[in-house]
């Protein structure tokens, strides 16, 4: 029996044994799931018939089984939070106190990919450095993320989101902390009124360029991603400023300043500006089965020690060891498969995002294009990065969906003469065992082209199957 029916028995039996569960309905999008539970009165049923009686009467109660929202102005970690990109604006629950809540994100992993190259062995103290190293099939670590949220006032949220766990940290690590403010804790008609279109976000928080952030797997969060691996080239980071939004209707603005770089830093003044991110958007239930999402985001930074928008994802990627040689380290090398550009002393990069969702269709696209450079280089470098996905959900409340993404990425690195690409496609499907329970299979292929001879890329490939479970509330 080869891996491949090893793994697809293994799926099989992950699907089985969540089974006994697949009976709880998954509600849509910030709907509830309810779980009927049968009860019958004192007494046993056999008994009252030896007595000659009729059994008791069942009685039904009904339960949910997702955790309620009790948060304002939150986006939900299990499936209700799908298709939901910036928190929402409308105040949908009431305000009744001060409250603290917790909340957690799990996902385990079993991996079968396989890769090759064709490149030149570059041997240094008697190591082919280009050699891949060997990979099969087997389980990868979970990761797991924290969520604490505070209600302070009315529309006044604190957020803090910890990786308990991650490829690239086995240690626990808090990954950002902010203030998100929808109203003002005194009354005042003219800010009120301004507050009514206005939130305004504060601290240390995932920068919002673009919308496949909102779409991607955030170490234990996966459940928003309806594929396992992210994009090729990953615009995800954290940094240390403020953003302001103006929504009213379908339009939605935001204007956002932060330090630049992933780490609070005071000194090398002359090396370090500020960064500016802007998104103009359009989003719309045009009517009961149709929404239509398009969005515009620009990211840019004149100097930086150490800019990280392509290299912001601290978790590391979710195709382990791939493309990596002998002496590689899934925790040190913990970007397998991902390219990142190194744009970090400047960068400029604008994405646009569209979004269409028909019933159970969903189309996503991220048309991207970034110039930057490192604080060595003597010129700026482009590269441009095009995905579209195609993902279909069915059943009454969306418990399954099919989906498959063509992702390609080109532009030059570092030290490189010409132009380099990749291009990825995954073929993926998953199930919503209950709302906060995913189980999803997906095929990746990903080739190489351009790179050199003396490059470990050239000539590479992988693909293979991965099988993810997540939890999430």
């Amino acid at each position: 029996m080869n891996t491949t029916r090893v793994l697809v028995a293994l799926a099989s039996t992950v699907f089985a044994s969540t089974a006994l569960l697949g009976t709880a309905p998954v509600q849509a999008q910030q709907g509830d799931a309810t779980d009927t539970v049968s009860s019958t009165a004192p007494g046993n049923a056999a008994d009252s018939a030896a007595r000659g009686k009729q059994p008791a009467a069942r009685t039904e109660e009904t339960v949910s089984s997702l955790p309620p929202i009790v948060h304002q102005h939150i986006r939900p970690v299990d499936q209700r939070g799908i298709n939901m990109f910036e928190t929402p604006k409308e105040d949908t629950v009431p305000y009744t106190g001060f409250k603290l809540g917790w909340g957690a994100s799990f996902t385990q992993q079993f991996q079968d990919l396989h890769h090759s190259n064709s490149a030149s062995p570059r041997v240094v103290d008697d190591v082919n450095q280009n050699q891949l190293i060997g990979i099969g099939a087997g389980f990868n670590n979970a990761v797991a993320n924290l969520y604490l949220n505070a209600q302070m006032a009315k529309g006044i949220r604190v957020a803090v989101t910890t990786y308990m766990s991650s490829r690239h940290h086995d240690e626990t690590w808090v990954k950002d902390g902010y203030l998100l403010v929808d109203a003002l804790p005194f009354d005042n008609d003219m800010l009120d009124l301004i507050m009514h279109f206005v939130t305004v976000k504060a601290g240390h928080f995932e920068v919002n360029y673009g919308d496949q952030h909102f779409r991607r797997s955030d170490n234990g969060n996966t459940i928003y991603n309806p594929f396992v691996g992210n994009l090729i080239m990953d615009a995800f980071t954290t940094e240390i400023g403020g953003e302001v939004y103006l929504r009213g209707g379908p339009i939605l603005m935001m204007g956002g300043v932060t330090g630049g770089e992933v780490h609070g830093q005071v000194t090398a003044p002359d090396r370090r500006a500020p960064s500016y991110i802007a998104k103009l958007g359009y989003d719309s239930q045009v009517n009961p089965d149709v929404r239509v999402r398009l969005t515009g985001s620009m990211y840019y930074t004149k100097k930086s020690v150490n800019n990280t928008l392509y290299s912001g994802d601290r978790a590391g990627s979710r195709y382990y060891s791939v493309m990596e040689n002998t002496l590689s380290d899934e925790g040190a090398q913990a970007w397998s498969g991902s390219i990142q550009p190194g744009f970090r002393s400047n960068v400029r990069a604008m994405v646009l995002n569209p979004f269409v969702k028909i019933r159970g269709l969903e189309l996503f696209g991220n048309i991207e294009t970034a110039r930057g450079a490192a604080a060595n280089e003597p010129r700026n470098r482009t590269w441009n990065q095009y995905a579209g996905d195609v993902v279909y959900r069915f059943l009454p409340r969306e418990q399954l969906y099919v989906g498959a993404r063509y992702n390609t990425a080109s532009g030059r690195l570092a030290g490189m003469d010409g132009d380099v690409n990749a291009k990825r496609v995954q073929l993926a499907g998953g199930w919503f065992v209950m709302p906060g329970v995913l189980t999803k299979v997906e095929y990746v292929r990903q080739t190489y082209g351009g790179f050199p001879t003396s490059d470990i890329r050239h000539g590479g490939k992988f693909d293979g199957i991965m099988v993810e479970g997540a939890v999430g509330f």
